[in-house]
C-alpha cells in the first residue's frame, strides 16, 4: 500500500512542481496513473537517487501547498 494517494487532477499540478525543481525528469518519468503511487515513487527513488522516505515526503508537501509553488 502506497504512503500517498494523487488524483490525475492533482497530479497535472504536482508534476509540475516536480519538472521545475527537478528539471532533468522527462515526461516519461513522470508518467503516472491513479493508483500506480508505489511505481511512481520507485521511479522517482531511482531518478532522483533518493530514499523513499525523501520522495514521499516531497510529494506530499507539494500536494499540501497545492496551490503554491512551494515543494
Amino acid at each position: 500500500m502506497a504512503e500517498i494517494s494523487i488524483s490525475k487532477a492533482d497530479w497535472e499540478r504536482l508534476k509540475l512542481k516536480i519538472q521545475r525543481k527537478y528539471n532533468h525528469l522527462t515526461d516519461e518519468d513522470l508518467a503516472f496513473e491513479p493508483g500506480q503511487e508505489d511505481q511512481l515513487i520507485e521511479h522517482l527513488m531511482s531518478r532522483l537517487k533518493r530514499k523513499r522516505e525523501y520522495v514521499v515526503f516531497t510529494l506530499k508537501k507539494g500536494l499540501a501547498f497545492i496551490d503554491t509553488n512551494r515543494l
